[in-house]
């Protein structure tokens, strides 16, 4: 585990209830995306499962069915809020208002991280349903290095920015993804959060090697991994993969996954589905699939260990 993420949940879940309780479950034991189709039967059945995550932008009325089973079900399961609409990446300040809505969903649920996209999602008062891409240059770095720090402070907290799934890349971009990611943490102290599908995705659809950009990314601020099923269009000139979070996980992520942890040790892992959604169980099955490749990496890691 990295000594981010160490530090992280320390600092964020020592005044919370059941604090050591909940900090160790979401340690060691996989989670999955909290949906409402799941509310009742996790309440009933109190499923063996690490933790939840939630999309914040979904829970940010004051009541509701939503808010009333999430203060339920957190009293239970350790929670991780993941952002999907303060626009990180984008060209006009952070939406205030929204950003105190998020501060104010955090605070009441104290969940053991709480991260956001390297992507932008809204243009001046125009809010767009989804998360688009960013050009890799000095001067967008800096705007989102500001945009991070604004996020922190109100906060209070560091926060986890994801790696993204992208189609096409900005001839005006001077550095690569890697390069952005790490400078843009170093400048902020912000953590990572690895989601494995948008390597495969974006590796994919740019020709390049998902194994080599895993290699080289900064695996020491890594705090949290996705994991999620993508679809494929098969356009005859030019085949993309699309990040769709409506499908299992793939063999090519659970093989980059299984490679990723030899690089970061054991790290939680989330496995998130958004579209066509399944039976609960069907989840809880890939999680303990992630499980068991994380043990299975630490048994080599110790062995390694006894034979050197």
């Amino acid at each position: 585990m990295s000594s981010t993420l160490s530090n992280l949940t320390q600092t964020q879940t020592e005044d919370t209830p059941h604090s050591s309780r909940f900090a160790e479950r979401f340690l060691t034991l996989s989670g999955i995306s909290l949906k409402p189709n799941y509310y009742q039967q996790i309440l009933s059945e109190r499923p063996d499962i690490g933790f939840f995550e939630i999309h914040a932008e979904n829970y940010l009325s004051k009541g509701g069915p939503a808010r009333h089973y999430l203060q339920q079900i957190r009293q239970h399961y350790p929670l991780t809020v993941h952002g999907v609409g303060l626009s990180i990446g984008g060209e006009h300040p952070i939406n205030n208002d929204h950003l105190e809505r998020v501060a104010q969903l955090v605070n009441e649920v104290q969940p053991q991280v709480f991260s956001e996209h390297l992507a932008w999602s809204s243009h001046e008062n125009s809010f767009l349903n989804d998360l688009l891409p960013v050009a890799y240059d000095q001067t967008t770095l800096s705007r989102v290095c500001e945009h991070i720090d604004q996020i922190q402070s109100c906060l209070k907290r560091t926060v986890l920015i994801e790696n993204p799934s992208t189609y096409f890349e900005f001839n005006r971009s001077d550095m690569s993804e890697i390069a952005f990611l790490t400078e843009m943490s170093k400048r902020t102290g912000c953590g990572l959060l690895l989601d494995i599908n948008n390597v495969d995705v974006s590796c994919f659809n740019h020709g390049k090697n998902p194994y080599d950009y895993l290699n080289a990314f900064p695996v020491s601020k890594v705090g949290q991994m996705h994991l999620a099923g993508h679809t494929t269009d098969n356009n005859a000139v030019i085949p993309l993969k699309i990040d769709s979070h409506d499908e299992p996980v793939s063999a090519n992520v659970w093989s980059l996954y299984q490679h990723t942890l030899t690089l970061t040790g054991d790290c939680p892992t989330l496995i998130e589905r958004d579209g066509n959604i399944p039976p609960l169980a069907e989840l809880l099955a890939e999680a303990k699939k992630a499980n068991g490749i994380r043990q299975s990496i630490n048994v080599l890691e110790s062995r390694s260990e006894l034979i050197i």
